[in-house]
């Protein structure tokens, strides 16, 4: 008896510190908390940031330079100078010095088309990042979910536990009175001990099973405390469409398969950028300056003060570069059927991907359903079974018997479950679906 109490002394302590001050953690607020706190989607979004500031305009050389320089310079020379007249003049420590400022305006007006189509490119990637950021958030709803369904697994099972240890334990006083009026042997209470026991231990483990998983889920939600909350164990199935119509939206919907298409755009223009080194680049010049000079007394000019304005163009063409121009056209050219490819291959992942989930999830689907009946067999058989152990028409091992295989088809109506629903998720995150529905 002293083993009992101190194992439920233990269930005591844990139920306690499980439930002080819990509130409920719905999958909304789950997912709110998720979105906005898990690390991997706020790298994901300052990626995105980063994809917006590279297609601005900003970055797409469409725009021109305008560059200002300045400049003073000062002397201390010491000078002899001989004029036309044969004059001379000897300085020693003459000064001077100059001053100037510039601003310049810089224009690409031509460069091959190279410019169009990186900024094009650079459009392709920003699109490109938000799928991956897409994929990111998916993956994320999905791991939360699976560990919220994990802890909403074991919530129902602690359910199960604490009522079969109930069972228990009434058996356990049954058998001390039959004892006490001397209609059973020591043996019936010992075999209710043992029982009490074993159900004392299964349900203090899953306890701290289920603490496990509420700290695995608030890593998922960016969390630091400790965690006190309980879930909601209602489920429902979503799918209500056939394999081809799923298929469909698969082939138009696919994160992966969008971002093999972004990345054949981003070939593509990246192919026709290279192309552009073929032709000329035409550019406009204008200059506006400054410029004052302060001479010694040996110079014509004592101080000079020079403004204007200077505007030209500059043509270039490389009519032969080496060879780098055609190197890097067939090597664009490769890396496109790469990934054509690449999509390909994705493709025919997909596919096979998507037909071992709509099986896993018929199968998966198909148990659930078959421990549903399971568990109303049980139940029917356990109630029956319990009156005739009342009557004293069956043993304690046939009663325990029926109460165990009851606690298992419970529990293992409870794993179908959300075994099912995990696999029903798995099947909308490869349809696309799963940002667009209600959980």
């Amino acid at each position: 008896m002293n083993c009992i109490k101190k194992i439920m002394f233990l269930i005591l302590y844990i139920s306690f510190s499980a439930s002080f001050a819990q509130e409920k953690l719905t999958k909304e607020k789950a997912i709110s908390l998720a979105l906005e706190n898990n690390y991997g989607i706020k790298i994901a979004d300052n990626n995105l940031k980063i994809a917006k500031n590279n297609k601005s305009i900003l970055n797409s050389g469409y725009l021109p330079t305008l560059t200002g320089n300045a400049g003073a310079t000062y002397n201390k020379d010491n000078t002899e100078a001989v004029f036309a007249n044969q004059e001379v003049t000897i300085l020693e420590g003459a000064k001077s010095n100059r001053f100037n400022a510039s601003l310049s305006l810089n224009y690409t007006l031509f460069d091959g088309l190279g410019r169009l189509y990186n900024y094009k490119q650079l459009k392709e990637q920003y699109n490109l990042t938000e799928l991956q950021a897409r994929e990111t958030i998916e993956k994320t709803l999905l791991q939360l979910f699976t560990v919220y369904h994990n802890v909403a697994l074991l919530t129902e099972n602690v359910s199960l536990l604490t009522q079969s240890l109930k069972i228990s334990k009434d058996r356990l006083t049954r058998a001390n009175y039959q004892f006490d009026f001397g209609q059973n042997t020591k043996l019936f209470v010992l075999n209710a001990e043992v029982d009490v026991n074993n159900d004392s231990i299964a349900l203090l483990n899953t306890k701290q099973l289920l603490l496990n998983a509420k700290r695995d889920l608030y890593v998922v939600l960016g969390k630091k405390e400790n965690p006190n909350f309980y879930v909601d164990t209602q489920v429902n199935f979503i799918i209500t469409l056939n394999k081809q119509q799923l298929f469909e939206q698969v082939k138009t919907n696919n994160v992966n398969l969008l971002q093999i298409q972004r990345g054949i755009e981003i070939s593509n223009f990246q192919l026709k950028a290279n192309k552009s080194g073929y032709l000329p680049t035409i550019g406009l010049t204008t200059t506006y300056g400054w410029s004052k000079s302060n001479n010694n007394s040996a110079s014509f000019l004592l101080e000079s003060t020079n403004t204007g304005i200077s505007t030209g163009f500059n043509f270039k063409w490389d009519i032969f570069n080496g060879g780098r121009t055609r190197t890097q056209v067939q090597n664009a050219k490769i890396n496109y059927d790469i990934q054509q490819l690449s999509k390909q291959q994705k493709e025919l992942e997909i596919t096979r991907d998507f037909n071992n989930a709509w099986e896993d999830y018929k199968t998966k689907l198909f148990i659930f359903q078959t421990q549903e009946k399971n568990v109303q067999t049980n139940t029917n058989n356990f109630e029956r079974t319990k009156e005739s152990y009342k009557l004293g028409q069956i043993t304690s091992i046939e009663f325990r018997q029926a109460q165990i295989n009851l606690i298992n088809a419970q529990l293992n109506l409870n794993k179908a479950k959300y075994e099912a629903k995990n696999a029903e998720l798995k099947l909308l995150q490869l349809t696309g679906e799963l940002l667009n529905v209600k959980y």
